[in-house]
């Protein structure tokens, strides 16, 4: 028989505590600033009929890069690649019910097939946070000042990242319109703006001359010309810059600004690939020249609820991801250090303390101190090595003097310095060590 590999499959990670200190940090962060706004959280299946993806995420979502398999009823089901379906149906399910504007959010992992690389894997965890029932500009500059001050509370600042803003209105205007392109060219066309700053420029115009044909090539490669050097909508051409959506885009901006939001700009190229999107799209993106690439984005899909046999419901989101987030603040040195969840580790020094180190544990435990009791029979040394190594704060030494006194040897294992305390103040000197750390460590003893 083969040995089984250690390895987890390809594409996946392991999450060891200290992996799973930093996830739980920055889902803790996420969840702190979307209650703030009023969001609520909700769950769904991890499965879906893959219909549910066909139907507007895109064919490429749906057919290359999705989990499928046959139940044992005969039923097409697909691990989910992303939330936006599955919201949807829900709201869809009760829509008459619900009451609006809908804000709601949910933490989970989903899986596509592709090729893992830097920020990229086959199972990936994220945020996703979905405002229902508003229309006008005002719920994409909730949603885009909620992703800034996600960032802000790990300590980002404005110049860290950008925010790239569009509108699939003028984008679809700009494909039929201005560049004269039909339906399965625009298609095309807009997976290739989607990808453009993915591939070279040889091969963007190589790719656009294949889409716009021979004919109409050297008038749409100058056309695209003036789109990539335009820096603002005042740089647009004058039958896109007339484009009502434009307005939308304009009101948006005046929203941001007066949320504080000073770090948004246009950008004509920006596409969002999947078929939903029906207005507003945006991204975030790192400007860190080590990791300049988009972090998060999201956007407006009014039609998807539609789909599901209820009556359409504007509806805005976005998803931030887990490994993009904690990649940016390993980028910018914004990753604090997070020490162990345990606080006090007790080294019993002899099989005849363990009872009352025992008694010991469960009264600091009551006190809502986090306690691992050492009941291993082993030497004082080892005992030590096991705390330092865990990387737990403090150690509590049990002996038989320490019980008849009730006065305990408490080491920190940081600095060695050691002290003789009450069990009194054992709580208080590890519960003031919290404060100076509540940014880091309070979501972790929640």
């Amino acid at each position: 028989m083969s040995t089984l590999s250690p390895q987890p499959y390809k594409g996946t990670r392991d999450y060891y505590p200290a992996e799973k200190r930093i996830q739980n940090f920055i889902f803790n962060n996420w969840k702190r600033v979307v209650m703030r706004y009023g969001y609520e959280e909700y769950g769904a299946p991890m499965l879906e009929p893959l219909e549910v993806y066909a139907a507007k995420s895109g064919q490429e979502l749906a057919n290359e890069q999705t989990y499928t398999f046959t139940d044992r009823g005969g039923r097409i089901v697909a691990i989910r690649p992303e939330m936006t379906p599955s919201i949807s149906r829900m709201v869809a399910a009760r829509r008459q019910e619900m009451a609006y504007p809908a804000r709601l959010f949910s933490i989970a992992n989903f899986m596509r097939y592709e090729r893992p690389q830097r920020g990229r894997e086959r199972e990936f965890w994220q945020l996703n946070v979905d405002i229902f029932g508003v229309e006008g500009a005002q719920p994409e500059s909730e949603i885009i000042s909620m992703g800034a001050e996600m960032l802000k509370v790990f300590g980002a600042t404005d110049d860290m990242y950008s925010i790239k803003i569009n509108n699939r209105k003028i984008i679809n205007y700009m494909m039929a319109q201005y560049l004269g392109l039909d339906a399965v060219q625009s298609q095309l066309m807009i997976k290739l703006f989607d990808r453009k700053n993915k591939i070279s420029t040889e091969d963007f115009r190589d790719q656009a001359i294949d889409i716009f044909g021979e004919a109409m090539a050297a008038d749409g490669l100058t056309k695209i010309s003036i789109l990539l050097n335009a820096t603002s909508m005042m740089d647009l051409p004058e039958e896109i810059r007339d484009n009502n959506a434009v307005k939308e885009v304009q009101e948006l901006f005046v929203l941001l600004d007066a949320a504080g939001v000073k770090n948004a700009v246009f950008d004509i190229t920006l596409m969002r690939g999947l078929d939903y999107y029906t207005g507003t799209v945006f991204e975030f993106f790192d400007n860190h020249p080590d990791n300049n690439r988009s972090l998060f984005g999201g956007g407006r899909y009014d039609g998807l609820v539609g789909l599901f046999g209820a009556e359409p419901i504007s509806a805005v989101g976005m998803a931030p991801g887990l490994t993009m987030t904690e990649l940016f603040l390993q980028t910018h040195n914004l990753l604090p250090k997070l020490p162990s969840t345990t606080e006090v580790y007790i080294a019993v020094l002899g099989d005849d303390m363990l009872p009352g180190a025992t008694m010991l544990a469960a009264e600091l435990r009551n006190e809502g101190v986090n306690t691992e009791l050492d009941n291993t029979g082993r030497k004082l040394d080892k005992q030590i090595k096991t705390a330092v190594k865990k990387e737990i704060p403090f150690l509590v030494f049990v002996g038989e003097e320490e019980l008849k006194t009730e006065i305990y040897s408490f080491k920190d294992t940081a600095s060695s310095e050691e002290q003789k305390l009450s069990f009194e103040r054992i709580v208080s000197t590890v519960k003031d060590r919290r404060r100076p750390h509540l940014d880091e460590l309070d979501d972790l003893f929640e």
